[in-house]
């Protein structure tokens, strides 16, 4: 979002999650994660759970860098304290610094949510005409997708984690009425939550998008592989009909910004991909 509006020069410290554009992961991190890599995605919903319940935190902040960044602004989100450092920690470190920073917080839950986010990031940055231009910009690409989007009742299952399995929250459903299809299990603008296994076969849906949060295709498709010999599973219509696919979770679908938009053109291109052939077979991977 910050890029985007042409103030990349004025950045000066990010969290650890940032990694677009690519020219963002030499700016100095002001956050880290308590999770390692090589961890399963069952470790990781065990260890969020545990760490939660007991009040700790999953990521800390490198004070160091806080303090010599001195930024004036400080943006930052209260929609997920398990996807990024929570308010009330961001709340404390911007406390400790002198002058203490303006705080920006962000908590978009649908694309239109987005559109009001970039104006209020360009209202604070000085770069309201350039946020009113992509705004438009975006704004039209999304009426592209709704506009030639067929009305069907096709039954789309969104996945944002496999093990366990997790429905669809927050914009997703959006994304996928707007694409031409309907989510049944999808909760929009709340939160992911589990969903069992016996409610995903009676629901039994026609296509399944599988988009890890925080996850990219490769390991997605590693959480994917343990699933073949799974009895409700197997016995999906849309894994039966070969109708499942993967998207990358962390860089489309899990991150609250404009690249939602190109989300929205990836499931256009996976639920209805004659409509929309420009988008048919970019970014994602159809599962035999």
């Amino acid at each position: 979002m910050v890029y985007l509006l042409g103030l990349g020069d004025q950045l000066v410290a990010t969290s650890h999650e940032c990694d677009f554009p690519p020219e963002v992961v030499r700016k100095p991190r002001a956050t880290r994660s308590v999770l390692h890599n090589g961890m399963d995605s069952g470790e990781i919903d065990r260890l969020v759970r545990e760490r939660r319940q007991a009040g700790l935190p999953l990521y800390e902040l490198d004070f160091d860098v806080w303090h010599q960044a001195a930024p004036d602004l400080v943006i930052t989100q209260k929609l997920c304290d398990v996807c990024a450092v929570s308010f009330d920690n961001v709340a404390r470190a911007v406390a400790l610094l002198e002058p203490p920073p303006k705080i920006l917080t962000l908590e978009p839950q649908s694309l239109e949510d987005i559109f009001a986010n970039l104006r209020a990031v360009g209202a604070a940055t000085g770069a309201g005409v350039r946020a009113e231009a992509v705004v438009g910009a975006l704004a039209a690409r999304v009426r592209h997708v709704r506009d030639r989007a067929p009305g069907t009742t096709l039954k789309v299952l969104c996945l944002e984690w496999l093990d366990p399995p997790f429905c669809a929250g927050h914009w997703l459903p959006q994304l996928v009425s707007y694409a031409g299809g309907v989510d049944g299990l999808g909760r929009p603008a709340a939160d992911s939550v589990r969903v069992e296994w016996e409610t995903i076969r009676q629901y039994d849906p026609a296509v399944i998008v599988v988009m890890c949060c925080g996850f990219g295709i490769p390991r997605t498709l590693e959480d994917l592989a343990k699933l073949r010999n799974h009895e409700v599973w197997r016995n999906l219509r849309a894994v039966r009909n070969g109708s499942v696919f993967v998207a990358d979770g962390n860089h489309h679908f899990s991150r609250p910004g404009p690249r939602l938009v190109d989300s929205l053109e990836i499931m256009a291109g996976i639920l209805h991909p004659a409509v929309f052939p420009q988008f048919a077979g970019k970014q994602f991977v159809r599962c035999a």
